[in-house]
């Protein structure tokens, strides 16, 4: 497979780079600074820079034609404010849902966060409910789309070595922490897995062993949830 990581710098970005670059896919990732690019090559990935908080729609699509997937994966990231979470962590997403949408890919996973749900209409100045927000936001964007999208939200990330046993299921999903390094175990397996199709999904540490967790999915293809969002 050719995959396209937008925000490619990213902490789960390398990590998913390198498990791919591992298993022979083909990864490219989008970044905004050009002096990240040998941190991607070393984890295996093609870098290609591009600004998402300057670029149109057509340049990200250009950048994106031939892939077979696309994850987002950016984040304006810790010690940015409320306006970055807006340009990036909701509009960058749009964009480039509409952008692989143009490129005519089908396959796009959405890196979001637990507690979307729970997020009020209003920051009111709060960064993280902010954060929240904006990821909510480009959630309820991407449904809309016509695309094979999944959308992934972790628990509290940590740098723990990676357990390699998760709980993956749609939510509700009781509050808890997983590993970057889990994470990006996770979305390589759902690069691969056409029935999560228009799933969202709730991702902590748990005592599923990871491919195991991603196969379970088959049978909550034709729960209530799945289908009130288009599951098909």
């Amino acid at each position: 497979m050719r995959i396209v990581i937008v925000g490619g710098h990213g902490q789960i970005a390398l990590r998913l780079a390198k498990l791919l670059s591992g298993r022979g896919d083909v990864v490219v990732g989008l970044i905004r600074n050009s002096d990240h690019g040998h941190d991607l090559t070393a984890a295996g990935a093609t870098p290609l820079v591009c600004d998402l908080e300057r670029a149109s729609v057509d340049e990200v699509a250009a950048g994106l034609r031939g892939a077979d997937a696309v994850v987002f994966a950016a984040g304006a990231g810790p010690g940015s404010g409320i306006a970055r979470k807006d340009t990036v962590d909701r509009a960058a997403a749009i964009l480039c849902a509409q952008a692989t949408q143009d490129a005519g890919v089908r396959r796009f996973l959405q890196v979001s966060s637990m507690g979307v749900d729970r997020a009020p209409e209003q920051d009111g100045g709060d960064v993280f409910t902010a954060y929240l927000i904006a990821k909510r936001s480009a959630e309820e964007d991407l449904r809309g789309r016509e695309l094979g999208w999944t959308i992934v939200r972790p628990g509290r990330l940590t740098d723990d070595p990676p357990a390699g046993r998760v709980t993956l299921t749609p939510p509700p999903v009781r509050r808890g922490a997983i590993s970057r390094d889990d994470v990006a175990a996770v979305l390589a397996g759902l690069l691969g897995a056409p029935h999560t199709h228009r799933m969202t999904l709730e991702l902590v540490n748990g005592d599923t062993p990871v491919p195991e967790a991603v196969a379970a999915l088959a049978r909550a293809t034709e729960s209530p949830l799945h289908q009130s969002e288009g599951g098909r």
